[in-house]
Parts: structure tokens; C-alpha cells; sequence
């Protein structure tokens, strides 16, 4: 009998497909399965028009934790903590952030974006600011926009947290951010930020932004803080069309700190899951509270074991990885 020889592609193919080694992870090809995201009423949905939720993880103030803004870093969260977006929180208005330094701002961002861009994972570009710079936020991301359109991985998130800014003022602001970016990125997503550090999206629902396409308003939550009347407000939105994305949460109290309340963590993944709400967990630093995830001193190398992480980086590793 004469063997006939098998072409290299196909001999490709049946090592993928039986080997480990050289199996591909679901996330590192998310993006390529889904591309470019759009928003039909208030579900997140792929360029094949099905429901997809995105569920990841924060990095800290960049401007604090610059050594976690990294390529290993992005590798390992998409590896160990399987990820499938990550944020890049660059921080505006404090010490040593955007307008201390922006070069160094955007040497942080870039890493992570390229990263991302490379594990084929969503990143979340975030204004992450509580104050309104109209001017600088524009020209911020009319550069970014200018550098990454055409990845479907980009997505912009252009206020972080509104605190004591009315939505009028908040609405106004988004409306020209949102204008400068689509001048040059028609289509990849943008998040808005609603009152009262994100929580008060019924106010937005009654107001949205008009004349402009694929829109989501961040809601942010701290489970041992905001509870069942935070969802209440959630579900009102919702029930106006309003989309939501949880770009930011956590298990603990509002500061950050104290006690993670596991029971309402629980309710709260509950409640997104039915809804189909794409998520981000704060964040990965190595400060002394609860809310960061990693044990201090942290390597930048970013190969951690789990006792290098903290309860809340363990059980949002867990949460994540039985998604």
C-alpha cells in the first residue's frame, strides 16, 4: 500500500485539534470570533448580531501603578484569570496623572492596548476622571482615536465617575467627546458616564444622548454598599432602552475598603447574568486595601501564584474563570 504523504496545513490541524499544547483558548481568539461590537437596544452585540458580554478586570490609576501597565500583565490576565477585556484606567486631575505627565500616560495606555490588541482581547481606553476637561479630554482621544481606529478591540470610556456634576452638564460634555472621536472612529463603542459616580442612570434615562450609534452608560457598583436599590434604578433604565456596561465593580464598600460581602456580590453577578451586562473588576494594584487584588510588594513580572493575591483578587480569579 502506498502512503501518501499529509500537506503540512492539514497536519496543523490535527495537532490543534489533539494536542493541548497547541490548543488556542477561547480568549485569545474573542476578538476575532466576535470583531466589532454594536449596541441593539440595550443588548451588546457582535458583528453577527448575537448578545455577547464582555467580563474582565481594571488596572489601577495609571499613575500610581504604571509597573502593571504591561504586556506580561495582559498576557497573564488573559491566561490565568481568562479575561476577555481589560481597562486601562488613565488617570486625569491628581498627582502625577494625564496632565502632570502625558507621555507617560500614553506610554502606559499603549502597552495595554497593544497587549490587548495582541491576545485578541477588548480594552476599555478609560478618562478615568471625576472631574469635566472638555478640551483635554477631546484632544486625548482624538489622538488615541487617530493611533487604533479600525481594532475592533478599542473601547472608548470618556468620564469615569461624574460626582456632583448635574447630567445636563455630564450630557453636554459627552456630546462633543463623542463628536471628536466619531470624526474619526464611526463605529467602535463609547461609554458614557452618568451622575452621582455612576449610579444615578434613571437620571440619564430620562434624558439620553441622541444622534449617535453604538452608546452604553456605565453603572458602577460596591457590593457591600449598593444594593437592591442601586438595581432598582438599574432595571429603570433598562426599561427606558437605556443600555448599561458595568465598566467598574467590586465586592467591598464604596471607599474600597473593608469587608468583601460575598452574599451581595453573588446578587450582583446574578442580576447582571440575566441581563446580559458586560462587567469590569477594580483593580489590579497592590495598595493596602480590600479592593486591590494583589499582595504587596508585587512583582511587575506579573507570573503570580495565588498567594500573591488577595482575597478579592481570588475570588474575582474564581468568579472569572467559572464564567
Amino acid at each position: 500500500m502506498r502512503l501518501r504523504l499529509i500537506p503540512y496545513h492539514y497536519l496543523l490541524l490535527i495537532l490543534f485539534c489533539i494536542s493541548p499544547t497547541f490548543c488556542l483558548s477561547q480568549q485569545s481568539v474573542f476578538v476575532g470570533r466576535h470583531r466589532a461590537l454594536s449596541v441593539k437596544g440595550t443588548a451588546l452585540t457582535d458583528s453577527h448580531g448575537d448578545t455577547v458580554v464582555l467580563k474582565g478586570v481594571s488596572l489601577g490609576w495609571h499613575n500610581w501603578w504604571p509597573r502593571f501597565y504591561n504586556e506580561k500583565t495582559i498576557d497573564w490576565l488573559v491566561d490565568d484569570f481568562q479575561v476577555n477585556v481589560v481597562r486601562a484606567a488613565v488617570g486625569v486631575g491628581v498627582k502625577g496623572g494625564y496632565h502632570d505627565d502625558p507621555e507617560q500616560a500614553f506610554r502606559c495606555l499603549y502597552n495595554v492596548v497593544d497587549a490587548a490588541i495582541k491576545n485578541d482581547v477588548y480594552v476599555i481606553v478609560d478618562w478615568h476622571s471625576h472631574g469635566i476637561y472638555t478640551d483635554d479630554a477631546k484632544e486625548f482621544f482624538t489622538k488615541v482615536a487617530t493611533r487604533y481606529h479600525g481594532y475592533s478591540n478599542i473601547i472608548y470610556e470618556i468620564f469615569n465617575e461624574p460626582v456632583d456634576q448635574p447630567w445636563t452638564e455630564i450630557k453636554a460634555y459627552s456630546e462633543e467627546v463623542i463628536s471628536a472621536i466619531r470624526s474619526i472612529d464611526k463605529n467602535n463603542l463609547i461609554l458614557v458616564g452618568t451622575p452621582h459616580w455612576d449610579q444615578d442612570v434613571d437620571i440619564a434615562a430620562d434624558d439620553p444622548i441622541i444622534g449617535y450609534d453604538n452608546i452604553m452608560y456605565t453603572l458602577h457598583f460596591y457590593a457591600a454598599t449598593h444594593k437592591q436599590e442601586l438595581r432598582k434604578k438599574a432595571d429603570y433604565a433598562l426599561s427606558k432602552g437605556l443600555p448599561l456596561f458595568v465598566s467598574e465593580c467590586a465586592g467591598m464598600e464604596a471607599s474600597g475598603d473593608g469587608k468583601v460581602d460575598i452574599r451581595e456580590w453573588q446578587r450582583w453577578q446574578d442580576w447582571m447574568s440575566a441581563r446580559k451586562i458586560s462587567w469590569a473588576v477594580w483593580s489590579i494594584a497592590d495598595k493596602n486595601e480590600s479592593c486591590s487584588m494583589i499582595v504587596s510588594p508585587a512583582s511587575p513580572a506579573s507570573d503570580w501564584l495565588e498567594s500573591d493575591l488577595k482575597e478579592w483578587g481570588r475570588i474575582t480569579r474564581t468568579t472569572l474563570r467559572n464564567k
